[in-house]
């Protein structure tokens, strides 16, 4: 939780300390360099750690028939890719800048549809736990709807907006925060 939040609270800062950039037009990603970028950096690293400890942790949690290795592979994946997003950009555009575009693009698609995906089959498997059973509808309705989101996003040109991606991180990084919050809950039960 503390991770997620972290990444919320200096995401949210940027978006009101970055006068140069147009918060409704700029994607999350053009924070990274400039001002305050090396703390962006920083809340991505963070960030993709938290969601490699909440995946081992809901992965370990489910019993044993709910298990399935496919949406833990996928988070940490995506996590990865995260990682991957934030520490190529802080040498890359400078050394090799038309591989960092292609690097942080490749990194960031990569991040996006491995976490959607990861949690719509992690959603999915909730439904065959009984400690996780009540947390299903909510898990599998915000799943799909990030998922879907992600794909409006990137099909559709006007939602190819900055702010409609940054309400997509928003709505990955809340359903994360709920995801612990019920790690935590199931843990205390069990």
């Amino acid at each position: 939780m503390a991770g997620a939040s972290l990444f919320l609270v200096v995401g949210a800062a940027l978006q009101f300390l970055r006068t140069d950039l147009a918060w409704q037009q700029a994607t999350l990603s053009q924070y990274l360099l400039g001002p305050g970028g090396l703390l962006l950096r920083v809340a991505y690293c963070v960030l993709a750690i938290a969601i490699t400890v909440l995946a081992i942790g809901i992965y370990r949690q489910l019993s044993a028939h709910a298990r399935s290795a496919a949406p833990l592979l996928l988070l940490c994946a995506g996590a990865v890719a995260l990682a991957g997003v934030a520490i190529g950009d802080s040498w890359l555009p400078s050394v090799a800048p038309d591989f960092h575009r292609w690097f942080h693009h490749t990194c960031a698609i990569t991040a996006f549809l491995c976490v959607t995906s990861g949690m719509v089959l992690q959603a999915w498997r909730f439904r065959l736990d009984a400690a996780w059973q009540p947390y299903f509808p909510l898990a599998a309705g915000w799943s799909l709807g990030c998922h879907a989101l992600l794909w409006l996003h990137a099909l559709w040109a006007p939602a190819g907006q900055g702010w409609v991606q940054k309400l997509l991180i928003a709505l990955i990084v809340t359903a994360m925060l709920l995801a612990a919050t019920w790690l935590w809950r199931t843990s205390r039960v069990r």
